[in-house]
């Protein structure tokens, strides 16, 4: 199996609802490969920073090599 790439991860992390207020607007989403730490520990391959465009919430969610969401804070 191929690891997903950057656009994908992104496209992953727009696809699930804000946490707080549960909107699907992003104002501001950064994608950045994973610590070597994260990799070993959850086995997350893309690190996504969301900020809500509604509540201005921001968040974290991790993406493993499959586009399953692994955590999210």
């Amino acid at each position: 199996m191929t690891p997903i790439t950057r656009e994908r991860a992104e496209r992953i992390a727009r696809g699930h609802a804000c946490s707080h207020c549960n909107e699907y607007t992003f104002r501001k989403i950064s994608v950045k490969p994973a610590s070597d730490e994260l990799r070993k520990e959850l086995e997350v391959e893309w690190v996504v920073a969301r900020l809500c465009g509604v509540c201005k919430h921001l968040t974290e969610v991790g993406i493993a090599d499959d586009g399953d969401i692994v955590y999210e804070s």
